[in-house]
Parts: structure tokens; sequence; C-alpha cells
């Protein structure tokens, strides 16, 4: 009744005149009005953190319809052009995500990552000469993650990552609603379970790593889905498994996406660039940035004190 409800929404040309952005936009005007929901703290990063989980899924192929997240045809985003019309009368304005900025920043450490572990890889592969037990070591072991970075089980649970943040999916009977749930979500513990089973538990176990519970949440989806969304507190690290009973995946076959520097603001940009530029010097043998930098500030020492000797000093 749900779908059918947002579908006639979607086509009533009062609310969405087809466009789902526009539907989503009425929905929160009517609850910014009648639950005074952005009273509540943290709740824009809520709202695109189910953003983000619904674009992973729609890039994975599963779980949205009508293109709305994965840009199907006739869903087509407004163009430029008419991003800078003046709004008619009467229209919702458009929120900006407060959290944007901070995002792409995650993204850019998130390359500075990957291409921290490029390096490490490189020096792997040149001590390859000193026996093959290194290079066995550097394949790692574990499970083989999924397309997500995760893993998906044979019970039908299944969990991704990006470094920021884990989203475990867990089935539950048909029709289940949250009223019929038990979760409890910590720092360092996870539990899950029906009402209808008493005190036995979906899940129970310490999570692999700590997380931010403020920022971590659970939501049914299609009432066959226990959803669970956890903030990383450290967002440099790929989790093996989401709970220490779990049998760990082999994170040096995780495959995070690329990252556009273009994506990036200007500080993470030029962090990115400057690993960049020290990775390639230190391939042809020469300083990086600090080293340069260590010189740089030794040479104008020097010339500053030609009464000096440092024929004898070492320098680092």
């Amino acid at each position: 009744a749900f779908e059918e409800t947002v579908d006639a929404w979607l086509k009533d040309p009062s609310i969405g005149e087809g466009d789902p952005v526009k539907v989503v936009a009425k929905v929160l005007d009517h609850l910014r009005k009648s639950a005074n929901m952005f009273a509540e703290e943290g709740v824009e990063k809520r709202l695109w953190s189910l953003i983000k989980v619904n674009r992973r899924k729609a890039r994975e192929g599963e779980g949205v319809r009508k293109g709305f997240f994965g840009g199907a045809a006739g869903s087509a985003a407004p163009s430029g052009e008419k991003a800078g019309e003046k709004q008619e009368e009467g229209a919702i304005e458009e929120i900006e995500n407060p959290s944007l900025d901070s995002q792409l920043k995650e993204e850019g450490e998130k390359k500075a990552t990957e291409l921290g572990l490029e390096e490490a890889g490189s020096s792997a592969h040149e001590k390859k000469e000193g026996g093959d037990d290194d290079v066995a070591e550097d394949e790692g072991t574990g499970l083989v993650p999924n397309s997500g970075n995760g893993f998906t089980f044979d019970n039908g649970q299944s969990w991704v990552q990006t470094l920021q943040d884990v989203t475990f999916t867990i089935p539950v009977p048909q029709g289940t609603k949250a009223r019929d749930c038990v979760v409890e979500i910590t720092k360092t513990h996870l539990k899950v379970g029906l009402k209808s089973q008493g005190s036995e538990h979906i899940i129970d176990g310490d999570l692999h790593k700590e997380i931010v519970v403020d920022d971590s949440f659970w939501n049914i989806n299609d009432g066959k889905e226990l959803e669970l969304y956890l903030q990383k507190v450290d967002t440099m690290t790929w989790w093996d498994r989401v709970t220490s009973d779990q049998e760990a995946i082999n994170t040096r076959k995780v495959e995070p996406e690329n990252s556009k520097l273009s994506d990036l603001d200007a500080e993470t940009r030029q962090t990115v660039e400057k690993m960049m530029f020290d990775q390639r010097q230190k391939a042809m043998g020469m300083p990086t940035s600090e080293e340069q930098q260590k010189q740089d500030m030794m040479k104008k020492f020097m010339d500053a004190h030609p009464e000096m000797d440092f024929s004898k000093a070492k320098f680092m």
C-alpha cells in the first residue's frame, strides 16, 4: 500500500510531476511542519547516510526502482540550465546537504589511503627477489569479499563497507515491522532479534571495531530486511568482519572505489596531490616535498651564516 501511495504521488502533477526528488521534498516539508523533524541534532547526517546507502544499492543494481538513484531513463535529473532558473512562487526550496564538504574530504582521505596502499604494494613487489614467502604473505588470507567489499553469507545475511561506514543487512520474516524488532547498538556491541523469538537473538556479538553510536541507525526495508548503518570511528581502516564471531574476509582483496581529484575540496586535493608527487619523487630516487623543504631551509641558513664552517656537517 505504501509503494502504491508513493507511485501515485510521483504521477500526481501537483506533487511529483514525474520527479522523485519533488516527492521527497514534499515529504520533508510536511515532516518539518508536523513533526519538527529538523530540530533534531544530526538529522542532516542521517538523511545523507540514507542517500549514500541507496546510491550504493543502485550501483549494485538492487533495491531501487524507477531509477531515483540510478538515473534510469524517464527520470533524468534537471539540467544545469534549469537548476539556475528562479523558483516558482510556492515551490519548496531544496536544502543543501551541510555535510557534503566533509563527505568529499572523507573521499579524499580514502583516495590518499589507496595511494598509501599502492605504495606499500610497490615496496612488497620490490622485495619479491627475497623469496616466495613474502609474496605469499602479501596475498593475505580469508574469505573473498563481495562487490561491496564485505561478504554475503549462506543464511542471506550480508554486509558491505566503505572506509567510513558499514551497512549490515539481515533477512527477517515478510511483513516484519520495526516494532517487532529488538535492536541494541553500542560502541562495541551489536544485538539484533525479534520479539517473537524471546531471548534468542539473530545477532549478539562484539563489533570488530568501535562505531559512532549517535551516527548509527537501523530500519526495515520492504518488510523483509533489517538494515543497520554503522558509522566507523576509524575511517582509515577496512573491516574484515562485522562481529567477532564471523569469519574474516581478506582485506587485501578489497577494491576501493576510485575518487576523482576534481571531486575533492581544495585542502584535500592538495593533500592527495602532495602524496602523488612524493610517490613519483621516491620512484625516481629524488627528495620528497618534505625532504626538499628541509634542504631549502638548510641552504638558506648556510647562506645567512657564511662565517660558519659546514664542511663536516652531516645532513639527514
